[in-house]
């Protein structure tokens, strides 16, 4: 079964159908809570300290209920119109109040990878969901995964008062994106890094980019939380990434039975590319992969020419992924000329 991401942009897939069964489907709402309540363990807040958390990649409100839970304020940011009309059906957004002050959600529509103008250090932390390997596809002519990563980050970093913490969980693709979102966060001045929960499993790998926004952490040590099932995935600033990939990480495979809706969760199988899906001949970076696989597949294990259009189109995805900007493939694409005069 193919990635919600190959599909379509998220404000495309999650319509009004999608959204309404994402949000009605009991086991979705179990895994989304499941991962919400860990990324705000993260957060590192004390027992009764109430903080203003921004939620990246919202949807419907089901993290946003952890948070309220937990005695959070938030506010939500999401892309899909639809996802935001069923929070506020729900309770959350402008005008609904909140039986105590510290239980209630506002909601944004915006594209992350656009940024957000939120005050300078508004934020206690941050949370996200299953939304940041959407950033890793280009859905536009204008869209280059590396620079949209660069504003989400340094937006992010801005929004976060110096201390605060950001859990982001998500579903890379492959190792190409994971290295590429580590690498941005890093980038932009953020320490911290990858924590993997439950790594030598399929069905229940989890990744986490847990983050702290420059300075010195107030909420005691510092130091990243542990993985899951004392399995030590952790990769920690200045770390290249080698070990954890060898750690279980099986590219496609990686995918457990709860991705599906919102970032693949609640779906069972291992991922299968298909080879007719209406976006992925256009998407960018791990949007790629499925043509490429393909390309591969038809190709088998012969070598490929020097200078034939398969070696070409070969470079241009190679190129694509360094976040370069290179032309379209078309028919014409290492085509031979004739003879010069």
């Amino acid at each position: 079964m193919s990635r919600p991401e190959h599909l379509a942009p998220p404000e495309v897939f999650y319509n009004e159908d999608e959204a309404s069964k994402y949000t009605s489907n009991s086991r979705m709402i179990s895994v989304q809570k499941a991962m919400s309540e860990r990324c705000i363990e993260m957060l590192l807040f004390g027992r009764d300290e109430k903080a203003l958390v921004l939620d990246i990649g919202c949807g419907s409100g089901l993290s946003g209920d952890a948070l309220s839970s937990a005695g959070h304020a938030w506010v939500g940011l999401d892309v899909s119109p639809d996802m935001l009309d069923i929070a506020v059906g729900r309770g959350y957004g402008v005008g609904s109040g909140g039986d105590d002050e510290c239980g209630c959600g506002e909601l944004v529509l915006g594209d992350m990878g656009q940024g957000f103008g939120f005050r300078a250090g508004m934020f206690d932390g941050a949370i996200s969901v299953s939304a940041l390997q959407w950033l890793c596809y280009n859905d536009r002519k204008n869209h280059k995964s590396a620079a949209r990563l660069q504003q989400f980050f340094s937006c992010l970093y801005r929004s976060l008062r110096r201390g605060a913490r950001a859990a982001l969980q998500f579903f890379p693709e492959n190792e190409a994106q994971l290295e590429l979102i580590t690498a941005s966060a890093l980038r932009c001045g953020f320490t911290g890094g990858l924590v993997v929960d439950f790594p030598n499993s399929k069905k229940a790998k989890k990744y986490y980019l847990c983050l702290i926004a420059g300075g010195s952490s107030s909420r005691g040590n510092s130091s990243l939380p542990a993985a899951k099932v004392g399995s030590g995935g952790i990769l920690s600033e200045g770390d290249e990434g080698e070990d954890l990939m060898e750690e279980g990480s099986e590219g496609e495979d990686e995918n457990d039975e709860e991705e599906g809706a919102d970032g693949t969760e609640g779906r069972e199988g291992e991922l299968v590319h298909k080879q007719s899906v209406p976006y992925e001949g256009r998407r960018g970076e791990g949007g790629t992969g499925a043509a490429d696989k393909t390309r591969r597949r038809k190709g088998g294990n012969k070598k490929i020419a020097s200078k034939s259009r398969a070696w070409i189109l070969a470079k241009k995805d190679g190129q694509r992924r360094r976040g370069l900007d290179i032309r379209p493939d078309s028919k014409y694409t290492g085509r031979k000329r004739g003879p010069k005069f």
